[in-house]
């Protein structure tokens, strides 16, 4: 990588520096490149002789010219920068040899500095509750934790995805309560649909008649029994809705390793093993009064405010057993992470779900699944104090390492835009700038009715029909809409806004990509130009031709940067510039037309783009189409 040939050759000579002069490197002395906005300050850039000053007692353009001459005395870092230089008041800008570095990228493959070495992953996510149909908020979680696995194992972990089933939850207790007692006369086309309308009536039915809460902890003992009518009810509407939900997921290109039923976790034992480990702690134990009294609480050694401990979301998040005996999530959770990790003695039993695909069961087939080395799981901010809690639990039993290999990839979740949410019917005269979706009322955009939509706007915009389908091509769209955002950003999704195809979209990049291969197929299909190799020559370079080298060449560290910020956002923002870039390109320097020599070099950019390209849409799992 570019980027860190000049990261070591310029700490190559710091070292050198400080220690002629008898002075240890400070731990806080960091060494950055960065890209010039402008391109007269050269290809990058940094500020490290500014830095140094200080430490040695020496202006700082004297550090950078220093640095400088010793830069280019030991062959400008491989013979890549044709120049190095020292401007005031002291950067070093460096200026890339484009013939040399078109050569090197030939004969070199991309090297992540943090790439996993066969070290295993588990990426945990999508996990909706298996009680009615998806919906778009949802779909940003699996579209973030797919990216990811697909980032991860670019970088060369084993990555294993896992899809956590909660089937003994409140929300498909609710359902089932509803299908008890709830009535409905509508058509629905699917099952997830009825489930979606069933969930919303049964909680409007639970403050009309307070009294039906309490067939809601009748179902959740059925559940976790597991043996009577009410837990074969609940297992039947659970399975068929996840399948429903991987049939929609599978649309976007998300799929699984592994389904784990939180009821396999109970049946196999898991908790009772993780109890035993627990109860052997300082930090749980059995509250004996107050309003938690007969609860079992992991005590938190880093207690929260009293703010904080008086919100029932928090104190709740501690109650491992609740009075009743009943088991919280967090508890379910904490004996998973410890199986995630091969910490505990007890094991999964698996049967085959579908191609690729395992399902967790109580009698079945052993598999070499989990004994993870680092666990990621995507779940949106608002969980963030149950995953400290798991990762509380992991330290307090000693796995402090693997504690420390539990990452939260926590994002923003996504909301409605005034006139999406008085489309559904919400009443938006308090003038909010967005509107929360809520499955109790039954507000929100199904990703089957989304996807639908989007399918219809792409096929009547589309001038051809003759490549991938308006559906492929809708369900890149939509994915990409939902990954291009910052994590921590809350999407406030606009249906006008989601279902555009032009500007940062993905059916942009896509048409970009595919104007690509259009052009390397004519060049093969052409008598002149199908014996002209595409060959690089910097002597022709134009603008808007340097201006796209430049950025391909940032690609292999805006790719390393992304996966060690677990950032696809960071692919999105790289890709939509470089198709840019390339619209521009097209635009201004017709490819096949000129001297053999002009036809070759641009062809070589063409296609070493078409390249580029498709190595970031394969990592944000959007298709490749060779042409729309």
């Amino acid at each position: 990588m570019l980027q860190q040939l000049l990261f070591n050759e310029i700490s190559l000579h710091v070292d050198n520096l400080l220690q002629e002069g008898g002075v240890e490197r400070p731990g806080t002395l960091k060494i950055v490149t960065e890209h010039p906005a402008h391109i007269d300050h050269g290809d990058y850039s940094s500020n490290i002789a500014m830095l140094m000053a200080k430490i040695i007692r020496k202006a700082p353009l004297l550090v950078a010219q220093d640095l400088q001459s010793r830069i280019v005395e030991n062959g400008c870092i491989e013979g890549l920068f044709y120049k190095v230089e020292a401007v005031a008041p002291g950067f070093l800008n460096f200026y890339i040899q484009w013939d040399a570095w078109a050569k090197w990228k030939s004969q070199t493959t991309i090297s992540l500095g943090e790439s996993g070495h066969s070290k295993k992953v588990v990426v945990e996510h999508t996990s909706i509750n298996p009680n009615k149909a998806a919906h778009v908020g949802h779909l940003r979680n699996s579209c973030i934790g797919d990216s990811l696995s697909r980032m991860l194992a670019h970088a060369g972990y084993e990555v294993e995805v896992h899809n956590y089933i909660d089937d003994l939850g409140n929300q498909l207790a609710d359902t089932v309560v509803g299908m008890l007692h709830t009535s409905s006369d509508e058509t629905f086309e699917r099952f997830g649909d009825f489930c979606w309308e069933t969930y919303a009536k049964v909680n409007q039915a639970y403050r009309n008649q307070p009294d039906l809460v309490q067939q809601r902890s009748v179902v959740l003992h059925a559940l976790e029994n597991g043996n009577s009518n009410l837990a074969w009810m609940g297992a039947l509407v659970a399975e068929r809705i996840v399948r429903e939900q991987l049939d929609e997921m599978k649309q976007f290109g998300i799929q699984y390793d592994v389904l784990v039923w939180e009821s396999s976790i109970v049946k196999a034992g898991f908790w009772d093993t993780t109890f035993e480990l627990l109860s052997q702690t300082d930090m749980f134990d059995k509250v004996a009064d107050g309003k938690l009294a007969g609860c079992w609480v992991l005590r938190n050694v880093e207690q929260k405010s009293d703010a904080e401990d008086e919100n029932e979301d928090y104190q709740s998040d501690k109650v491992l057993v609740r009075s009743n005996g009943i088991l919280t999530y967090t508890a379910k959770d904490i004996a998973y992470h410890l199986w995630k990790f091969g910490l505990l003695k007890n094991d999964f039993a698996y049967k085959k779900w579908g191609d690729g695909l395992w399902s967790t069961v109580s009698q079945g087939r052993k598999k070499s699944i989990g004994h993870a080395d680092k666990v990621i799981n995507v779940i949106d901010y608002r969980q963030q104090y149950p995953q400290e809690m798991v990762k509380m639990a992991l330290k307090a039993l000693g796995f402090e390492s693997e504690a420390n290999e539990l990452k939260h990839v926590s994002y923003g979740v996504v909301s409605l835009s005034p006139s999406t949410a008085a489309g559904l019917g919400i009443d938006t005269a308090d003038g909010k700038s967005s509107y929360a979706m809520s499955g109790r009322q039954g507000i929100g955009i199904k990703v089957a009715d989304l996807l639908d939509r989007m399918e219809s706007v792409i096929h009547e915009k589309r001038p051809r029909k003759a490549g991938i389908s308006s559906r492929t091509l809708a369900a890149a769209s939509i994915r990409y809409y939902l990954l291009k955002y910052q994590l921590l950003t809350e999407v406030v999704f606009d249906l006008e806004q989601a279902t555009e195809v032009t500007g940062n979209t993905g059916v942009y990049l896509l048409y970009a990509y595919s104007r690509a291969n259009s052009i390397m197929d004519k060049a093969a299909k052409d008598a002149r130009l199908h014996m002209i190799e595409p060959n690089f020559d910097a002597a022709l370079l134009e603008d808007q031709e340097y201006q796209l080298l430049r950025h391909m060449a940032y690609w292999p560290e805006t790719l390393e940067a992304s996966i060690q910020q677990l950032a696809p956002s960071l692919i999105c923002h790289y890709a939509f510039e470089l198709a840019s870039l390339f619209n521009h390109f097209y635009s201004a320097c017709p490819v096949l037309k000129g001297t053999d020599s002009l036809v070759a070099h641009r062809l070589w950019i063409t296609q070493t783009y078409q390249q580029t390209l498709h190595q970031a849409l394969a990592l944000l799992g959007m298709p490749t189409p060779k042409r729309l």
